[in-house]
């Protein structure tokens, strides 16, 4: 049997471009600013060709630092690309090094463009039978496919890979063999490229052009019989379509050293490998390509349900890998002195010798991640010179239990003492369980390193590692990997827990040590002490109190959606003429397009030449189609009976009978709370199919709900920020901000403005905290940009203070790398100065918007803190059960209703002293959504 030969040849800047602007809304920095973005995503490509695909041969291709004979010939040939981004420019060592250490050629040849090497390449191997990928997202390369070559079109954005045969490249452009595609970009230019092409000719036409006369030769051959203003066009233009084609031809016989033998992948350099990784904090791909252990963060994320979030922090950390690396101190280099706690005699002595201490760490050991339901296994206690107990708890008597916990609770009630810990809310709210609280005054590393590096990590193991060069032991050592036979922490002795446990108490103390000063350096100090950490317990005692679910309800309602889902079904069945499985892409695309013919263009998702089905898709076909929006609205109601209504009764915690979510404070980093395990701020709003769900939350027996609602609050903090004189009169006057904003900009009085003028006043309102362009306006309102940059600019004149807050704070931004809330909550920006527009616009919005979101945030934070301890130092039975970003829901005692109501309002709106008068509107009902 002969051998396969694959050759996968990569476009090295075209995936490197891909890969940085994937995470341009979530770069990767590292803990010395370093962005990672460009690096990681190519690596990641990188590592899944060579696992996915299996090559027997694979090359990176790049272009060279040098010009090329394209240049030479035109000399405008790619002039008006943006300059590079220095992000990548210093990414690009650091790729040519990785792909070497991996055993990858890379290949640059002077004058010669990427395209040129791989074309030639390409057309060499498919001669010496190779089966030839030219992995890149350019359109050029279609010119290049053959029986034997490929055009591999990575996924992006969570669309998947496609692979481009003769066939569908033909399909693509309507023509009749791929060669033609050089004839296309002619004719039509490349704005990228800077290839001039004939004006006024653009895809569509060229596509037309090429289809009946081949090539454009022929075409200008023929330019006088074609006649009209394109005749006419191509007469005066044969020399620039001419041109235009030779720059877009691939150049296929480039002078290249390396044979096709030397581009096997030689073995991996783990040294070299493993050295660049540690430089970059790659934390998971030393495992994935040298096999090398892992360290897991204390707390790890299981296994989420559609209504957990994957991206925010879980009820304790969020899960981080981080890869062993040779040169940490661990454990056993360190030289430890931790000891076991097994006795009350060992314990009171313990708590004698900590009399004279006025700071400790603190950490639980438990045999369970949900804090509510979570077994105390023991606690970790730790101090400044490195000294830490682990005080088992486990194998003691419930007698003896109760007696060793009793002792913990006297010592933190009756101490003035500062407790340290990492995520302290987990362990406050397992403690609480057993009768012990922290009261006092406590210290949250991970909250404290959100504040100084809201972009970065902050779990333990990572900060261990970052800050103090050491590597944490693993929990997997201790009960496993994650699956069957992972074992609980309770199943051990508690000679092996010791050490790991108060590992974490140590770590976190030493932590604490260097956060402490970092806080004031970085001017968050009054941020951490007066919000954040007083937020801390509040969530606690939120997630505690939880919110009632009416299970009969949403079942009545799941048995609702699925006989309209039926109904729906049959409406599918009947405008197909046939039945199929709806839930199969691949037997709906075949309806749709191959049995109904709807789009004759229909666009394959991958080498299975499976029709794409997704919503963008359908989106277009239901302004035609009805059957389309009914597999819209199939889709639709699925996901709602699935995600929500089926599953939020199987969420109910057994004991207490409610829903309880876990509030992450270090995940945004503009400062707003996210809700996890399960996500209730995600509960829908905007459809009333999904404002029914709301339906089925509602107050405990007797009760009542009440919510609080901030009014426009971003609004009014832009007229506060700004300090417009003609929005802040708005907001004082107690106008429809709305309908001002309409008379003014339309020069019209305020009774004669209509709901069109009003409609697009507010989007441009709320565009413009945002950066809203001409261009995006005129795409939300369904206007022409000239319209849209009309309004924007007599928005502008109306209210200049507006305009003048935007450039000021840019320009704040650009010399400080941040911007700030009222409060002085921090926001970095490291791309504000970026050379390439893109980026750097990206971050002038975010520095517009992140002072007017973080203030808000800032706002509702230090509302909850006072209502919370007003509802405890009044002594009422009513509860705060729920916080969705502007919103305060309530379970109340219907006496105590009028007194909470007027106390919400006014802790609401007068949480920082503000100019713009602020508005809290209050809502009552049986239900969330009657509240609401």
């Amino acid at each position: 049997m002969s051998e396969i030969k694959k050759l996968f040849l990569l476009d090295a800047m075209a995936l490197i471009y891909r890969s940085h602007f994937v995470f341009i809304s979530n770069p990767r920095i590292t803990s010395t600013g370093k962005n990672t973005s460009a690096i990681f995503g190519f690596t990641n490509t990188l590592l899944d060709i060579l696992q996915k695909e299996k090559p027997s041969h694979i090359a990176v291709c790049y272009d060279p630092p040098t010009p090329t004979f394209r240049h030479l010939q035109y000399a405008e040939y790619k002039a008006n690309r943006q300059e590079q981004p220095e992000d990548i420019t210093q990414a690009i060592p650091y790729i040519k090094s990785i792909s070497e250490a991996m055993g990858i050629s890379g290949i640059s040849v002077d004058g010669y463009e990427a395209d040129d090497v791989i074309g030639t390449l390409a057309l060499q191997a498919e001669k010496e039978g190779f089966t030839v990928y030219m992995m890149t997202p350019d359109k050029d390369f279609g010119q290049l496919v053959s029986e034997n070559i490929y055009q591999y079109k990575p996924g992006y954005q969570g669309k998947p890979s496609e692979i481009l045969d003769i066939e569908l490249v033909k399909e693509k452009w309507n023509i009749d063999s791929p060669i033609q595609v050089i004839d296309i970009l002619g004719l039509m230019g490349d704005s990228i490229d800077n290839i001039p092409g004939v004006p006024g000719i653009g895809e569509k036409t060229a596509s037309k052009l090429i289809k009946t006369y081949g090539s454009i030769e022929n075409i200008l051959a023929k330019a006088e019989e074609i006649g009209g203003k394109t005749g006419k066009t191509l007469l005066e233009n044969k020399e620039k379509a001419i041109m235009s084609k030779e720059l877009a031809t691939i150049f296929t016989t480039v002078p290249i050293n390396d044979t096709l033998d030397s581009l096997v992948q030689n073995e991996i350099d783990k040294e070299k490998l493993s050295e660049i990784f540690k430089e970059l904090e790659f934390k998971t791909l030393g495992k994935r390509i040298l096999g090398e252990p892992e360290v897991t963060a204390t707390h790890s994320d299981e296994d989420a349900g559609p209504l957990f979030s994957s991206s925010t922090q879980s009820t304790n950390e969020k899960s981080e890998k981080v890869e062993v690396r040779s040169d940490l101190k661990n454990i056993e280099t360190s030289n430890k002195n931790y000891q076991l706690i097994q006795t009350h005699e060992e314990l009171e002595k313990l708590f004698d010798k900590l009399k004279t201490e006025t700071k400790i760490s603190l950490d639980t050991e438990t045999d369970s991640l949900d804090a509510l339901n979570a077994n105390l296994v023991g606690y970790s206690i730790a101090i400044e010179n490195g000294e830490a107990w682990y005080v088992d708890v486990m194998g003691l008597s419930n007698e003896e239990r109760n007696k060793n916990l009793n002792a913990l609770k006297t010592f933190l009630s009756s101490h003035k003492i500062l407790v340290i810990g990492q995520n302290i809310k987990y362990d406050a709210q397992v403690l609480r369980k057993y009768g012990v609280f922290i009261t006092g005054e406590a210290f949250d590393t991970m909250l404290a390193h959100y504040l100084i590096e809201p972009d970065n990590r902050h779990n333990l193991d990572y900060l261990a590692e970052i800050y103090l060069q050491y590597k944490m032991v693993s929990i997997e050592e201790l009960i496993g990997k994650k699956g069957k036979g992972q074992l609980k922490m309770s199943m051990l002795p508690s000679s092996k827990i010791k050490d790991y446990a108060c590992e974490d108490a140590d770590i976190t103390y030493q932590l604490y040590q260097l956060f402490e000063k970092s806080l004031k350096e970085s001017f968050v100090e009054k941020i951490f002490y007066d919000i954040e950490m007083p937020l801390l317990f509040v969530l606690a005692d939120i997630e505690a109190n939880g919110i009632k679910l009416d299970i009969e309800t949403l079942k009545n309602y799941s048995l609702e959606l699925e006989k309209e889902i039926k109904i729906l079904e049959r409406n599918i069945f009947e405008l197909a003429d046939c039945e199929f499985n709806l839930n199969s892409p691949i037997q709906l695309g075949e309806v749709l397009f191959d049995k109904l013919k709807l789009d004759p263009k229909a666009k394959r998702t991958s080498k299975s030449k499976q029709y794409s089905t997704n919503d963008e898709v359908l989106t277009k076909l239901a302004e035609k189609f009805e059957i389309a929006k009914k597999i819209q609205d199939y889709r639709s109601l699925l996901k709602l009976k699935s995600t929500y209504v089926d599953a939020l009764p199987t969420l109910v915690n057994r004991e207490t009978h409610k829903i309880h979510t876990s509030f992450n404070q270090a995940v945004a980093s503009t400062g707003r709370l996210s809700s996890s395990d399960p996500n209730l701020q995600n509960i829908p709003i905007r459809t009333d199919k999904g404002r029914e769900i709301r339906k089925a939350f509602i107050p405990s027996e007797g009760n009542i709900l009440l919510s609080a609602d901030y009014s426009q609050i971003e609004l009014r903090l832009l007229a506060e920020i700004s300090e417009d004189k003609n929005l802040m009169q708005a907001f004082v006057d107690k106008l429809d901000i709305h309908s001002a904003t309409a008379s003014k900009i339309y020069h019209v009085p305020l009774e004669s403005v209509n709901s069109e003028m009003r409609r697009k006043a507010k989007t441009v309102n709320f565009g413009i905290i945002y950066g809203i362009s001409a261009f995006g306006l005129a795409q939300r309102l369904g206007i022409s940009r000239t319209e849209a940059a009309d309004i924007i600019n007599k928005y502008k004149e109306q209210y200049p203070g507006i305009d003048k807050y935007m450039q000021t704070t840019i320009d704040f931004a650009k010399s400080k790398g941040y911007v700030e809330t009222i409060l002085g909550r921090r926001r970095y920006l490291r791309d504000i100065n970026s050379a390439n527009a893109t980026i750097r616009n990206f971050a002038e919005r975010n520095a517009i918007n992140a002072p007017i979101q973080g203030s808000a945030a800032d706002m509702i934070k230090l509302a909850m803190i006072k209502i919370h301890k007003r509802l405890k130092s009044e002594n009422f039975a009513s509860t705060m059960i729920l916080q969705v970003h502007d919103e305060l829901v309530f379970d109340v005692l219907p006496n105590e209703l009028e007194r909470l109501r007027a106390l919400v309002v006014y802790e609401m709106e007068n949480a920082i002293a503000l100019k713009v008068p602020i508005v809290a509107e209050t809502g009552v009902g049986n239900n969330w959504l009657e509240a609401h």
